[in-house]
């Protein structure tokens, strides 16, 4: 694995944004090296490996290099070997720091952290600098054959006697050894150049190995680790369940989990199935064991993703022995609890995962990697208001680029609230906030008629309420396409006559279809077909049930 390829391919655009100097990339290409090599020695990343490191996190630099001394000459000699700004330099690498380890952590999946470098050392020790051995681990640089070029800041020309200089014999004898140098390292900057593929950061990336399968080539993909995030509400009730998965398969095993755990409660469950995520979930072994510990716990949360399990209560004490007692049941995983919210950062890593994931649809992209690209930034709406916020406009509007000029995408806007005020207050407040968005692209090109919006209100919460965190992902914004295979992501219900509303779970015995149609024949009666819109003064009941008497004709053409 070319790992120094792999993060200048996901970083550095996260990093640079638009900046596309190639001194920067450069640099960075360089800092890469001198970072993985020093997080290879077992000592230093123990100092952190517990740690849940945000991605900006630009103090977490300083912790990789505690002497002050070091960090100011990697700023230093990187800012000169490239030609930039010593100051440029020292926040280029504050800012890539954290977001190469989360990179590297993900490509080291279950191996710890420093024998996966150490095992692809070859892959990136040719990128560290002669000058650099003060500041990694001994025994990290290459060893360089004489005539040979180690890094792009030192030379290492063949040191040559006065005697040979004289009659150039020696020279002479060097001028084909020159020449085959040149021509290898035309045809590796060829290759090299033929084979860049950029994929930002936060998104699934293309690797570098390939297998050969009846004469094609097939790219191995590096894709998201599956994840499953709960939520328990008052009385030990399941409150939110959200799945992303790579098949059925895992798909079933993780279902079937949830039904022995909560039974009909799995109702509320959602999974987005999608071969950008992974196959295999590292906690499936013990999921029985977390979720019998997790469902005696009322108003907490849990994600599980990859090998690592975060969760969050309100009560602080509870929270202790929620972590402990899961560590303890999944020996093999990570257990932390969650914490403070920091809203901004939250924010930023948003727009930066979500325009790193646009950066990567490339031409004529499937609508539904554009609806889970758009759903990736937070819009985070003033309270009680449904305006626009500034920061989230240069991301809208290349989100309406992209879907005015992709033929027949269809997207279903849809706003979400906390439970902070009166359910018609926030059916009416999330309404109001996808419509503002609509608005929004609509402004920026997009014709309305690609556009539907709906207005969820607390009704399909992601997380708790009890904590600020879960507010705080409970306030959110997300996108669908408007057609049939969106519809399961889309909460089990039609956005328009023509579409089939899925039985929300097909493991359970019970039919909870919301509407009658051809998927299935019946309505579940414990759930009513609700008023697609009770704030307006027209019923658009689509069945006649127990909360309106009578069926509604027309849909609400606003909703």
């Amino acid at each position: 694995m070319d790992i120094i390829s792999h993060l200048t391919r996901t970083v550095s655009p996260a990093v640079l944004g638009d900046d596309h100097s190639p001194a920067k990339k450069g640099l960075l290409e360089q800092f890469y090296a001198i970072f993985a090599a020093r997080l290879a020695d077992n000592e230093t990343y123990g100092r952190f490996s517990n740690e849940n490191i945000a991605r900006d996190d630009q103090g977490f630099y300083d912790r990789v290099w505690t002497d002050g001394a070091n960090r100011d000459r990697i700023s230093r000699e990187l800012a000169g070997a490239h030609n930039v700004d010593a100051t440029a330099s020292r926040g280029l690498i504050a800012m890539a720091a954290p977001l190469a380890y989360h990179e590297i952590k993900s490509l080291a999946g279950t191996t710890p952290v420093p024998q996966f470098l150490n095992d692809n050392l070859s892959s990136y020790q040719h990128h560290i600098p002669a000058w650099a051995s003060a500041v990694v681990p001994a025994g990290m640089l290459a060893a360089a054959p004489a005539g040979a070029r180690i890094s792009d800041t030192t030379t290492t020309a063949p040191l040559v006697r006065e005697e040979e200089q004289k009659d150039g014999s020696f020279m002479k004898a060097l001028l084909p050894i020159i020449g085959l140098i040149i021509l290898g390292a035309l045809a590796w900057a060829l290759l090299r150049g033929c084979q860049d593929d950029p994929a930002p950061v936060a998104t699934p990336v293309v690797a570098e190995e390939q297998a050969q399968t009846d004469g094609q080539t097939a790219v191995a993909m590096d894709v998201e680790p599956a994840s499953l995030r709960l939520a328990m509400g008052e009385g030990n009730t399941l409150y939110a369940c959200r799945m992303n998965v790579g098949d059925e398969a895992l798909q079933s095993t993780v279902m079937g989990a949830l039904n022995d755990a909560f039974g009909a409660e799995t109702d509320k469950c959602r999974a987005d199935v999608d071969d950008s995520f992974a196959t295999d979930m590292p906690a499936a072994a013990n999921l029985a064991a977390i979720l019998a510990i997790f469902k005696d716990v009322p108003d907490a949360s849990m994600i599980i993703k990859g090998d690592n399990i975060v969760v969050n209560s309100a009560d602080a004490d509870v929270l202790s022995k929620l972590v402990s007692d899961l560590q303890a049941a999944a020996p093999s995983m990570t257990v932390e609890a969650e914490g403070p919210l920091d809203m901004q950062g939250e924010i930023d890593n948003s727009l930066v995962a979500a325009g790193a994931a646009i950066d990567r649809l490339g031409d004529n992209p499937d609508p539904r990697d554009v609806a889970r690209a758009l759903s990736l930034q937070t819009i985070n709406f003033e309270l009680d208001k449904a305006f626009i916020p500034d920061v989230n406009k240069p991301f809208l509007d290349r989100a309406a680029k992209i879907v005015t000029e992709v033929p027949n995408m269809e997207l279903v806007i849809i706003g979400h609230t906390d439970n902070q005020a009166s359910n018609a207050y926030n059916m009416e407040l999330s309404r109001d906030r996808a419509e503002s968005v609509k608005e929004y692209l609509v402004s920026q090109g997009v014709d309305a008629s690609k556009l539907t919006t709906k207005g969820m209100g607390e009704t399909d919460p992601i997380a708790d309420n009890s904590t600020e965190q879960g507010r705080f992902r409970n306030r959110r914004i997300e996108f669908t396409v408007n057609d049939q295979s969106a519809m399961a992501s889309n909460n089990g219900m039609a956005t328009n006559s023509g579409n089939l509303d899925p039985d929300l779970n097909p493991l359970d015995s019970n039919n909870d279809d919301l509407t009658v149609d051809g998927d299935d024949r019946g309505v579940n009666a414990s759930m009513p077909d609700p008023d697609l819109n009770p704030l307006d003064n027209n019923n658009d009941d689509l069945l006649p049930d127990g909360d309106d008497p009578t069926q509604g004709t027309v849909l609400d053409p606003t909703n």
